[in-house]
């Protein structure tokens, strides 16, 4: 059994991770008026200090503790650490991310410190974005009678919130109230501060948009630094950190293991073999971001100093339970000094070589996709800014590569390196199916207005601009399951669904492919060519889609004409095969192309 801790941003999402293994778990805040949106996690409420905390893991077989609560709530925290120690818990850290700590803010090491510094500089006129809990500890500041500051605190409009400000004695008419979607710099030109105090309180705290606000009025920015963890705890910065943390601690929670992309082992690698050559360090485990900002980490299988310009990694690849062709296999990255400026990648043995275009990459390149390109560069630009060479082997990949369609892509000499969010997911096993049915349970027993169904993190991420207010438990990853993640929606009657769809899948699942899975299907030239003479498209159409390797070719191989007839057509036929599959639901589908834009969309109603 698990228990997390805290009413915060992290706290709902370690509630909407914990809820794929449809398993049940303890979610703990100290009061009643946080939201939360859980279907398998029985809500506990009211503060828990170091004997009840330890009642309840013992009465409930608790097995571990994940807290996420707010970095400033030390208390709690240690609380949590006492705890795990006296019953030998391991303890996960939901922490949010932070950015680097920059010169134009002056930093105190906590609220003592921040009084001080305030009055040595003079400050007279202060906004305090530090909340109702903060106004007794800066009391040596605002209650100054030789001072006498003008100070304002913004707190939650709450009744509790403005009980506690009056109760220490704090003048009500000095309090200004948070409003959801307020811009922070109207705020800052109504009061008019010499300077604004904030806490280290991260990017989900808002600590950006605060600091971005008080330099466009050039208003200075005192700010209390996080409280440091202990030791002890396991940190983790994401959702896919934490599902690896439980996944790791707990092997029994979830059904199916999570695993890393081919992308995500050689940034991993990479960077490993980067550190040896400038420090001459040997490392086990390696630490990296991928796209979305999440810090991994990997272990690393070895790593040489193969001489004075060069050193070379290995990361054995973990896909989860996912059926990959590259599972176990290793991921070699040599590092090597170059003469010339940026970061250049080469073929290594087993990584194949681009011969088509169409695939993003200039012909003659290797087979090594944008996303981790990115994700390599972004990594070894924060450690070095010379030119390096990064060469990327895997060993045995030309005949792995004979169990993939990248011969027939124009991919030859080996594997690719890919991965658009740096995670696997397993999505193919009826295990996974029985997941995404968990997820839309909890959509469901929430009361969202709409479920929106994406492939995955990258569609997710376009799609969610258009609906801002929905839950984050309304968003559910297809993968490529379209055809039983729409019976389940049928099965639930949920009433309205929205479908993210990019061009890759929709081309299949328009000829009638309920899974996308690419062993399973491929694209049909055949097909789109047909569908394109029944649209009334041009010859040059029909050209375009003969000679294209990959649907997204389409995007810029059709005219500005062609285009506008042949999409709305696709996602025509996209919806025929989908609505036949429910009764009343009303289902929007979304077109998505290579730059997050929705092409086309149509709504319809079930035909079954």
């Amino acid at each position: 059994m698990i228990l997390v801790l805290g009413g915060t941003t992290e706290g709902r999402l370690a509630v909407k991770v914990l809820d794929e293994a449809g398993k049940s778990y303890f979610y703990s805040t100290r009061g009643e008026l946080q939201q939360v949106n859980c279907r398998n996690g029985e809500r506990v409420t009211g503060g828990m200090d170091e004997q009840k905390m330890e009642e309840f893991c013992r009465s409930n077989g608790i097995r571990l503790l994940v807290d996420a609560a707010h970095p400033f709530a030390v208390q709690l925290h240690k609380t949590v650490e006492q705890v795990s120690r006296k019953l030998n818990l391991n303890v996960v850290r939901f922490e949010r991310k932070y950015p680097p700590r920059t010169d134009d803010v002056i930093w105190c090491k906590d609220y003592n410190d921040a009084v001080l510094r305030l009055k040595e500089d003079g400050i007279s006129r202060l906004l305090a974005l530090t909340g109702v809990q903060t106004i007794g500890k800066l009391r040596d500041f605002w209650a100054d009678e030789n001072l006498k500051p003008e100070c304002w605190f913004r707190i939650l409009d709450r009744e509790e919130s403005l009980s506690l400000a009056i109760g220490q004695g704090f003048d009500a008419s000095r309090l200004v109230y948070y409003h959801e979607g307020e811009p922070e710099v109207q705020l800052m030109e109504k009061i008019k501060p010499q300077a604004v105090l904030t806490k280290e309180s991260g990017e989900s705290g808002g600590f950006v948009e605060k600091l971005d606000a008080a330099r466009s009025l050039g208003i200075p920015v005192y700010a209390v630094c996080r409280p440091s963890l202990p030791d002890s705890f396991i940190t983790v910065t994401g959702i896919h950190g934490l599902r690896k943390a439980v996944e790791r601690l707990l092997p029994d929670f979830y059904p199916l293991r999570s695993g890393y992309t081919t992308g995500a082992c050689a940034t991993a690698a990479s960077k490993a073999a980067l550190i040896k050559l400038l420090t001459g360090d040997s490392i086990s485990e390696v630490s990296f971001h991928i796209p979305d900002g999440e810090e991994l980490s990997l272990p690393v299988e070895s790593v040489c100093q193969d001489d004075a310009a060069s050193a070379t990694a290995t990361v054995v690849k973990d896909a989860g339970d996912d059926p990959d062709v590259t599972n176990n296999r290793v991921i070699e990255v040599k590092v090597s000094y170059s003469e010339k400026s940026g970061i250049h990648f080469l073929q290594g043995k087993g990584v194949g070589v681009v011969t088509l275009p169409g695939l993003g990459l200039p012909v003659g390149e290797p087979a090594i996709n944008n996303t981790p390109r990115q994700m390599i560069i972004r990594e070894l630009s924060e450690l070095y800014n010379g030119g390096l060479d990064v060469t990327i082997s895997v060993p045995g990949g030309e005949e792995l590569a004979l169990k993939t369609f990248n011969p027939k892509l124009g991919i030859v000499g080996g594997i690719s390196i890919i991965g658009t969010s740096g995670i696997v997911r397993p999505f193919s096993s009826e295990a996974f199916v029985d997941a995404i049915r968990r997820e839309i349970e909890v959509c469901q027993a929430i009361g969202a207005e709409r479920l929106v169904i994406n492939s995955g993190a990258k569609s997710e991420k376009y799609v969610k601009r258009e609906y801002p207010d929905l839950p984050p438990q309304a968003f559910v990853h297809y993968g490529n399951y379209i055809g039983d993640t729409l019976k389940i929606t049928e099965d639930l009657k949920i009433s309205k669904v929205t479908m993210g769809i990019m061009l890759g899948k929709a081309v299949k699942l328009a000829e009638g492919h309920l899974n996308t899975y690419s062993k399973q299907v491929v694209m049909n030239k055949q097909f789109l060519i047909e569908l394109a003479k029944e649209c009334g498209c041009s010859q040059e159409a029909f050209n375009v889609i003969s000679d294209m390797t990959l649907a997204r070719e389409l995007w810029t191989g059709l005219s500005e004409h062609d285009a506008s007839l042949f999409f709305p057509a696709l996602l025509n036929e996209c919806m025929k095969h989908c609505s036949a599959l429910l009764t009343e639901t009303e289902l929007t589908l979304m077109l998505i192309d290579e730059d997050g834009n929705i092409v086309c969309r149509l709504t319809g109603q079930g035909t079954k």
